[in-house]
């Protein structure tokens, strides 16, 4: 690792009351959260794939008024 990248961690470290190994470990968790949530967001896609019709039809018979509504264009 470069000397300042390590430079600036260690000043982001002490103005957080931690340590950079702490930094590090949060780092990790966070990409690893972000990670499980893109591979949620990518299997929920996978599964609605193709299901836009039926979920429309869904929702006009829940909220007639309001699926109406939306699929009218934006008036200026």
């Amino acid at each position: 690792m470069p000397d300042e990248t390590y430079r600036r961690l260690d000043e982001i470290a002490r103005l957080r009351g931690t340590s950079i190994d702490r930094l590090f470990d949060d780092m990790a968790a966070l990409m690893v959260a972000e990670s499980d949530a893109e591979t949620r967001f990518r299997a929920r896609t996978r599964r609605g794939h193709g299901k836009a019709e039926r979920g429309l039809g869904l929702l006009s018979m829940a909220a007639p008024d309001r699926v109406a509504r939306a699929s009218l264009p934006p008036t200026r």
